[in-house]
């Protein structure tokens, strides 16, 4: 007899993760929005979903309600020294969350099953899962083995920079554990089996939601918040890393202004204090526009606070989101739920949502040459480009909304409880 699920634990150890977050701070993007709208999804249909995390801030409470949502709460777990760590560096750490996070729950209360997001998470997901005795699912979010291949650079280089082989060993060790897994895509599906010989019945794909009611077309409704915007202009949101590939965006942009001088460039992304490796990408950036002479064409916009996200996504011509590895990027969803049309890569999982010239345009964004075509496409067919856009949105609307998503993670956790 399956067991009804009245409780669920949530893991996402690393990055910034708070009720309500400062999307572009250090590995703080979208996985955090991810793992919040899957929990809020969850907990309106009567489930109560704690989402743990590592707490470094002493300021910080512990638990943590998240706003309008008596469900859920963020719970931080400390572990290791009262400082933030980077995802590549957490792992020493994680045997201490996962004792402290035992602890926790033999204390407090406990729950039906557990559910780790990328490989940390998952870490301790499957630590603590075993040691309590209960199911234990996974999502990974991003595949070390499948970035390491297509980030390519000197493999000594990567290595100290990501850690790959323990990451790789370590999601190894995880999806030959847990009960059930997701992926984002169908592309990561098949990375799962060329990659890391996992070819399990218990493997779902279900992609990333979006929240259908706030990312919309512009309407009479909403409030001009935004001022002093350009007439025309395309727009980038990501985290400021080194792979988000903001580097091929200006090569092709170069292209684009020179036949479209009208036409900007606004990036947007970052932590409110960046830290070293944001620098270094902002100073990059800097390096290419100055080279190119692209300073009044391109507005570097830093961190995007929430109220006024919306407003950069409807006044935008279409989004790029350039980078070449993107297992899917929660921004392009947004950017199409607004009737956006986004121009991404060919090779990330978001082309099974974009099919490309129907719902959107997918290239190679290295080859600045076809990056350029394709938004030189949008700015001169105007027509081509709404169809596009109102196609997105349509389907966003019809199979990407949280409450979907949430419906078939539940389904997922009881397929695969026992």
């Amino acid at each position: 007899m399956q067991k009804e699920i009245k409780s669920i634990a949530m893991l996402s150890t690393h990055g910034y993760f708070d009720p309500i977050p400062k999307l572009g701070r250090v590995d703080t993007g979208g996985q955090v929005v991810y793992v919040l709208e899957l929990a809020k999804a969850i907990a309106k249909k009567g489930i109560n979903v704690d989402i743990f995390t590592r707490w470094f801030d002493k300021n910080q409470r512990q638990v943590d309600p998240v706003p309008g949502h008596p469900n859920v709460n963020v719970v931080r777990i400390q572990a290791g020294p009262w400082e933030f760590l980077p995802k590549e560096v957490i792992y020493d750490v994680l045997p201490e969350l996962s004792r402290n996070m035992v602890h926790f729950i033999k204390e407090n209360k406990e729950y039906d099953i557990y559910h780790g997001h990328y490989v940390d998470a998952g870490i301790v997901t499957v630590d603590v899962a075993e040691t309590l005795q209960k199911p234990m699912y996974f999502t990974a979010h991003s595949l070390g083995a499948w970035k390491r291949q297509q980030m390519g650079g000197d493999p000594d280089a990567m290595e100290k920079k990501f850690n790959f082989k323990h990451r790789i060993a370590e999601e190894q060790r995880i999806f030959d554990t847990v009960n059930g897994q997701t992926v984002t895509s169908i592309v990561q599906q098949k990375k799962l089996d060329e990659l890391y010989n996992i070819t399990k019945n218990n493997i779902e794909v279900i992609p990333p939601g979006v929240d259908i009611n706030r990312f919309h077309p512009e309407n009479d409704n909403d409030s001009a918040l935004l001022k002093d915007l350009p007439d025309s202009y395309i727009f980038c949101l990501s985290r400021i890393d080194t792979n988000k590939g903001h580097d091929f965006l200006l090569n092709a942009f170069d292209i684009v202004r020179k036949k479209h001088p009208d036409v900007k460039l606004i990036i947007g992304g970052g932590s409110t204090k960046p830290n070293d490796r944001e620098i270094e990408v902002f100073e990059m950036m800097d390096s290419i526009i100055e080279s190119r002479g692209m300073e009044d064409s391109v507005l570097k916009i830093g961190y995007v606070p929430d109220d006024l996200l919306l407003g950069y996504y409807q006044k935008s011509k279409f989004f790029v989101l350039p980078s070449l590895f993107e297992p899917f990027g929660m921004t392009s969803q947004e950017a199409m739920s607004c009737g956006k049309t986004v121009v991404a890569s060919k090779f990330g999982g978001i082309r099974n949502i974009i099919t490309d010239k129907e719902n959107g345009l997918l290239i190679d964004p290295k080859n600045a040459e076809e990056f350029a075509a394709a938004m030189n496409d949008l700015i001169e067919n105007d027509d081509f480009n709404k169809n596009l856009g109102t196609k997105a949105r349509k389907m966003i609307v019809n199979e990407f909304g949280w409450d979907a998503i949430g419906s078939r993670f539940l389904d997922f956790y009881k397929k695969y409880m026992y």
